[in-house]
């Protein structure tokens, strides 16, 4: 018998298509998505037996689960966000979004958006679910239950909310290994003291 093989086998496929008009890379007779303005560009396909990834000049654009159907469109809702924002008026008839399933919360934003005195419309709603182009699902959730909760629904708002919630706390600096430093004594600032400058510059 021979000797296994020095490198594990890479069982994965590398190959080349032009994304479509409709933004769609054909691949092993289906169709995956990618984000609008991709369309029309060269696109690496990386296929694995379980993803489908999609590269566009070494940067990942897109990943879906590999469809061994036949004739199938796999699409991410995300990708066509930014095209609807344009056309707002396709919202409720744009085909890659006709099973996207979310949380309550956003059809609550959407009403509010769109029928409040005080609301947006529904291009500001659009502009909320763009937010999924760099949050998760459950993030954008949760910062709109939260927004909703002390009456916020615009999507600039949301997004503070967002970026509030990923900012790293500032860490304490540990005295660690300084056993030296655990005898200086910072006085407490006396801000009365700054007062007396501000006379002399009176004077």
């Amino acid at each position: 018998m021979l000797d296994l093989p020095r490198q594990a086998f890479d069982a994965r496929r590398v190959t080349h298509a032009m994304a479509n008009t409709l933004s769609l890379v054909r691949f092993d007779t289906n169709s995956y998505s990618v984000p609008v303005k991709y369309a029309h560009r060269q696109i690496t396909i990386v296929a694995s037996v379980d993803e489908v990834r999609l590269t566009f000049q070494g940067e990942l654009i897109a990943r879906h689960p590999r469809h061994w159907g036949r004739e199938q469109h796999l699409f991410d809702p995300v990708h066509y966000l930014a095209l609807l924002e344009r056309k707002p008026g396709g919202l409720d008839h744009a085909r890659p979004l006709e099973k996207w399933d979310l949380p309550t919360c956003f059809t609550v934003l959407r009403r509010r958006m769109e029928t409040e005195p005080n609301g947006l419309g529904t291009r500001e709603y659009i502009r909320a679910l763009r937010l999924l182009e760099s949050y998760s699902v459950p993030e954008l959730a949760r910062a709109i239950e939260y927004a909703l909760d002390i009456g916020i629904h615009d999507a600039d708002s949301i997004r503070v909310i967002l970026e509030h919630r990923r900012e790293s706390p500032v860490g304490l600096f540990s005295l660690d290994g300084r056993p030296h430093l655990r005898t200086v004594a910072v006085t407490e600032t006396n801000v009365s003291a700054y007062q007396a400058l501000l006379m002399e510059d009176v004077r």
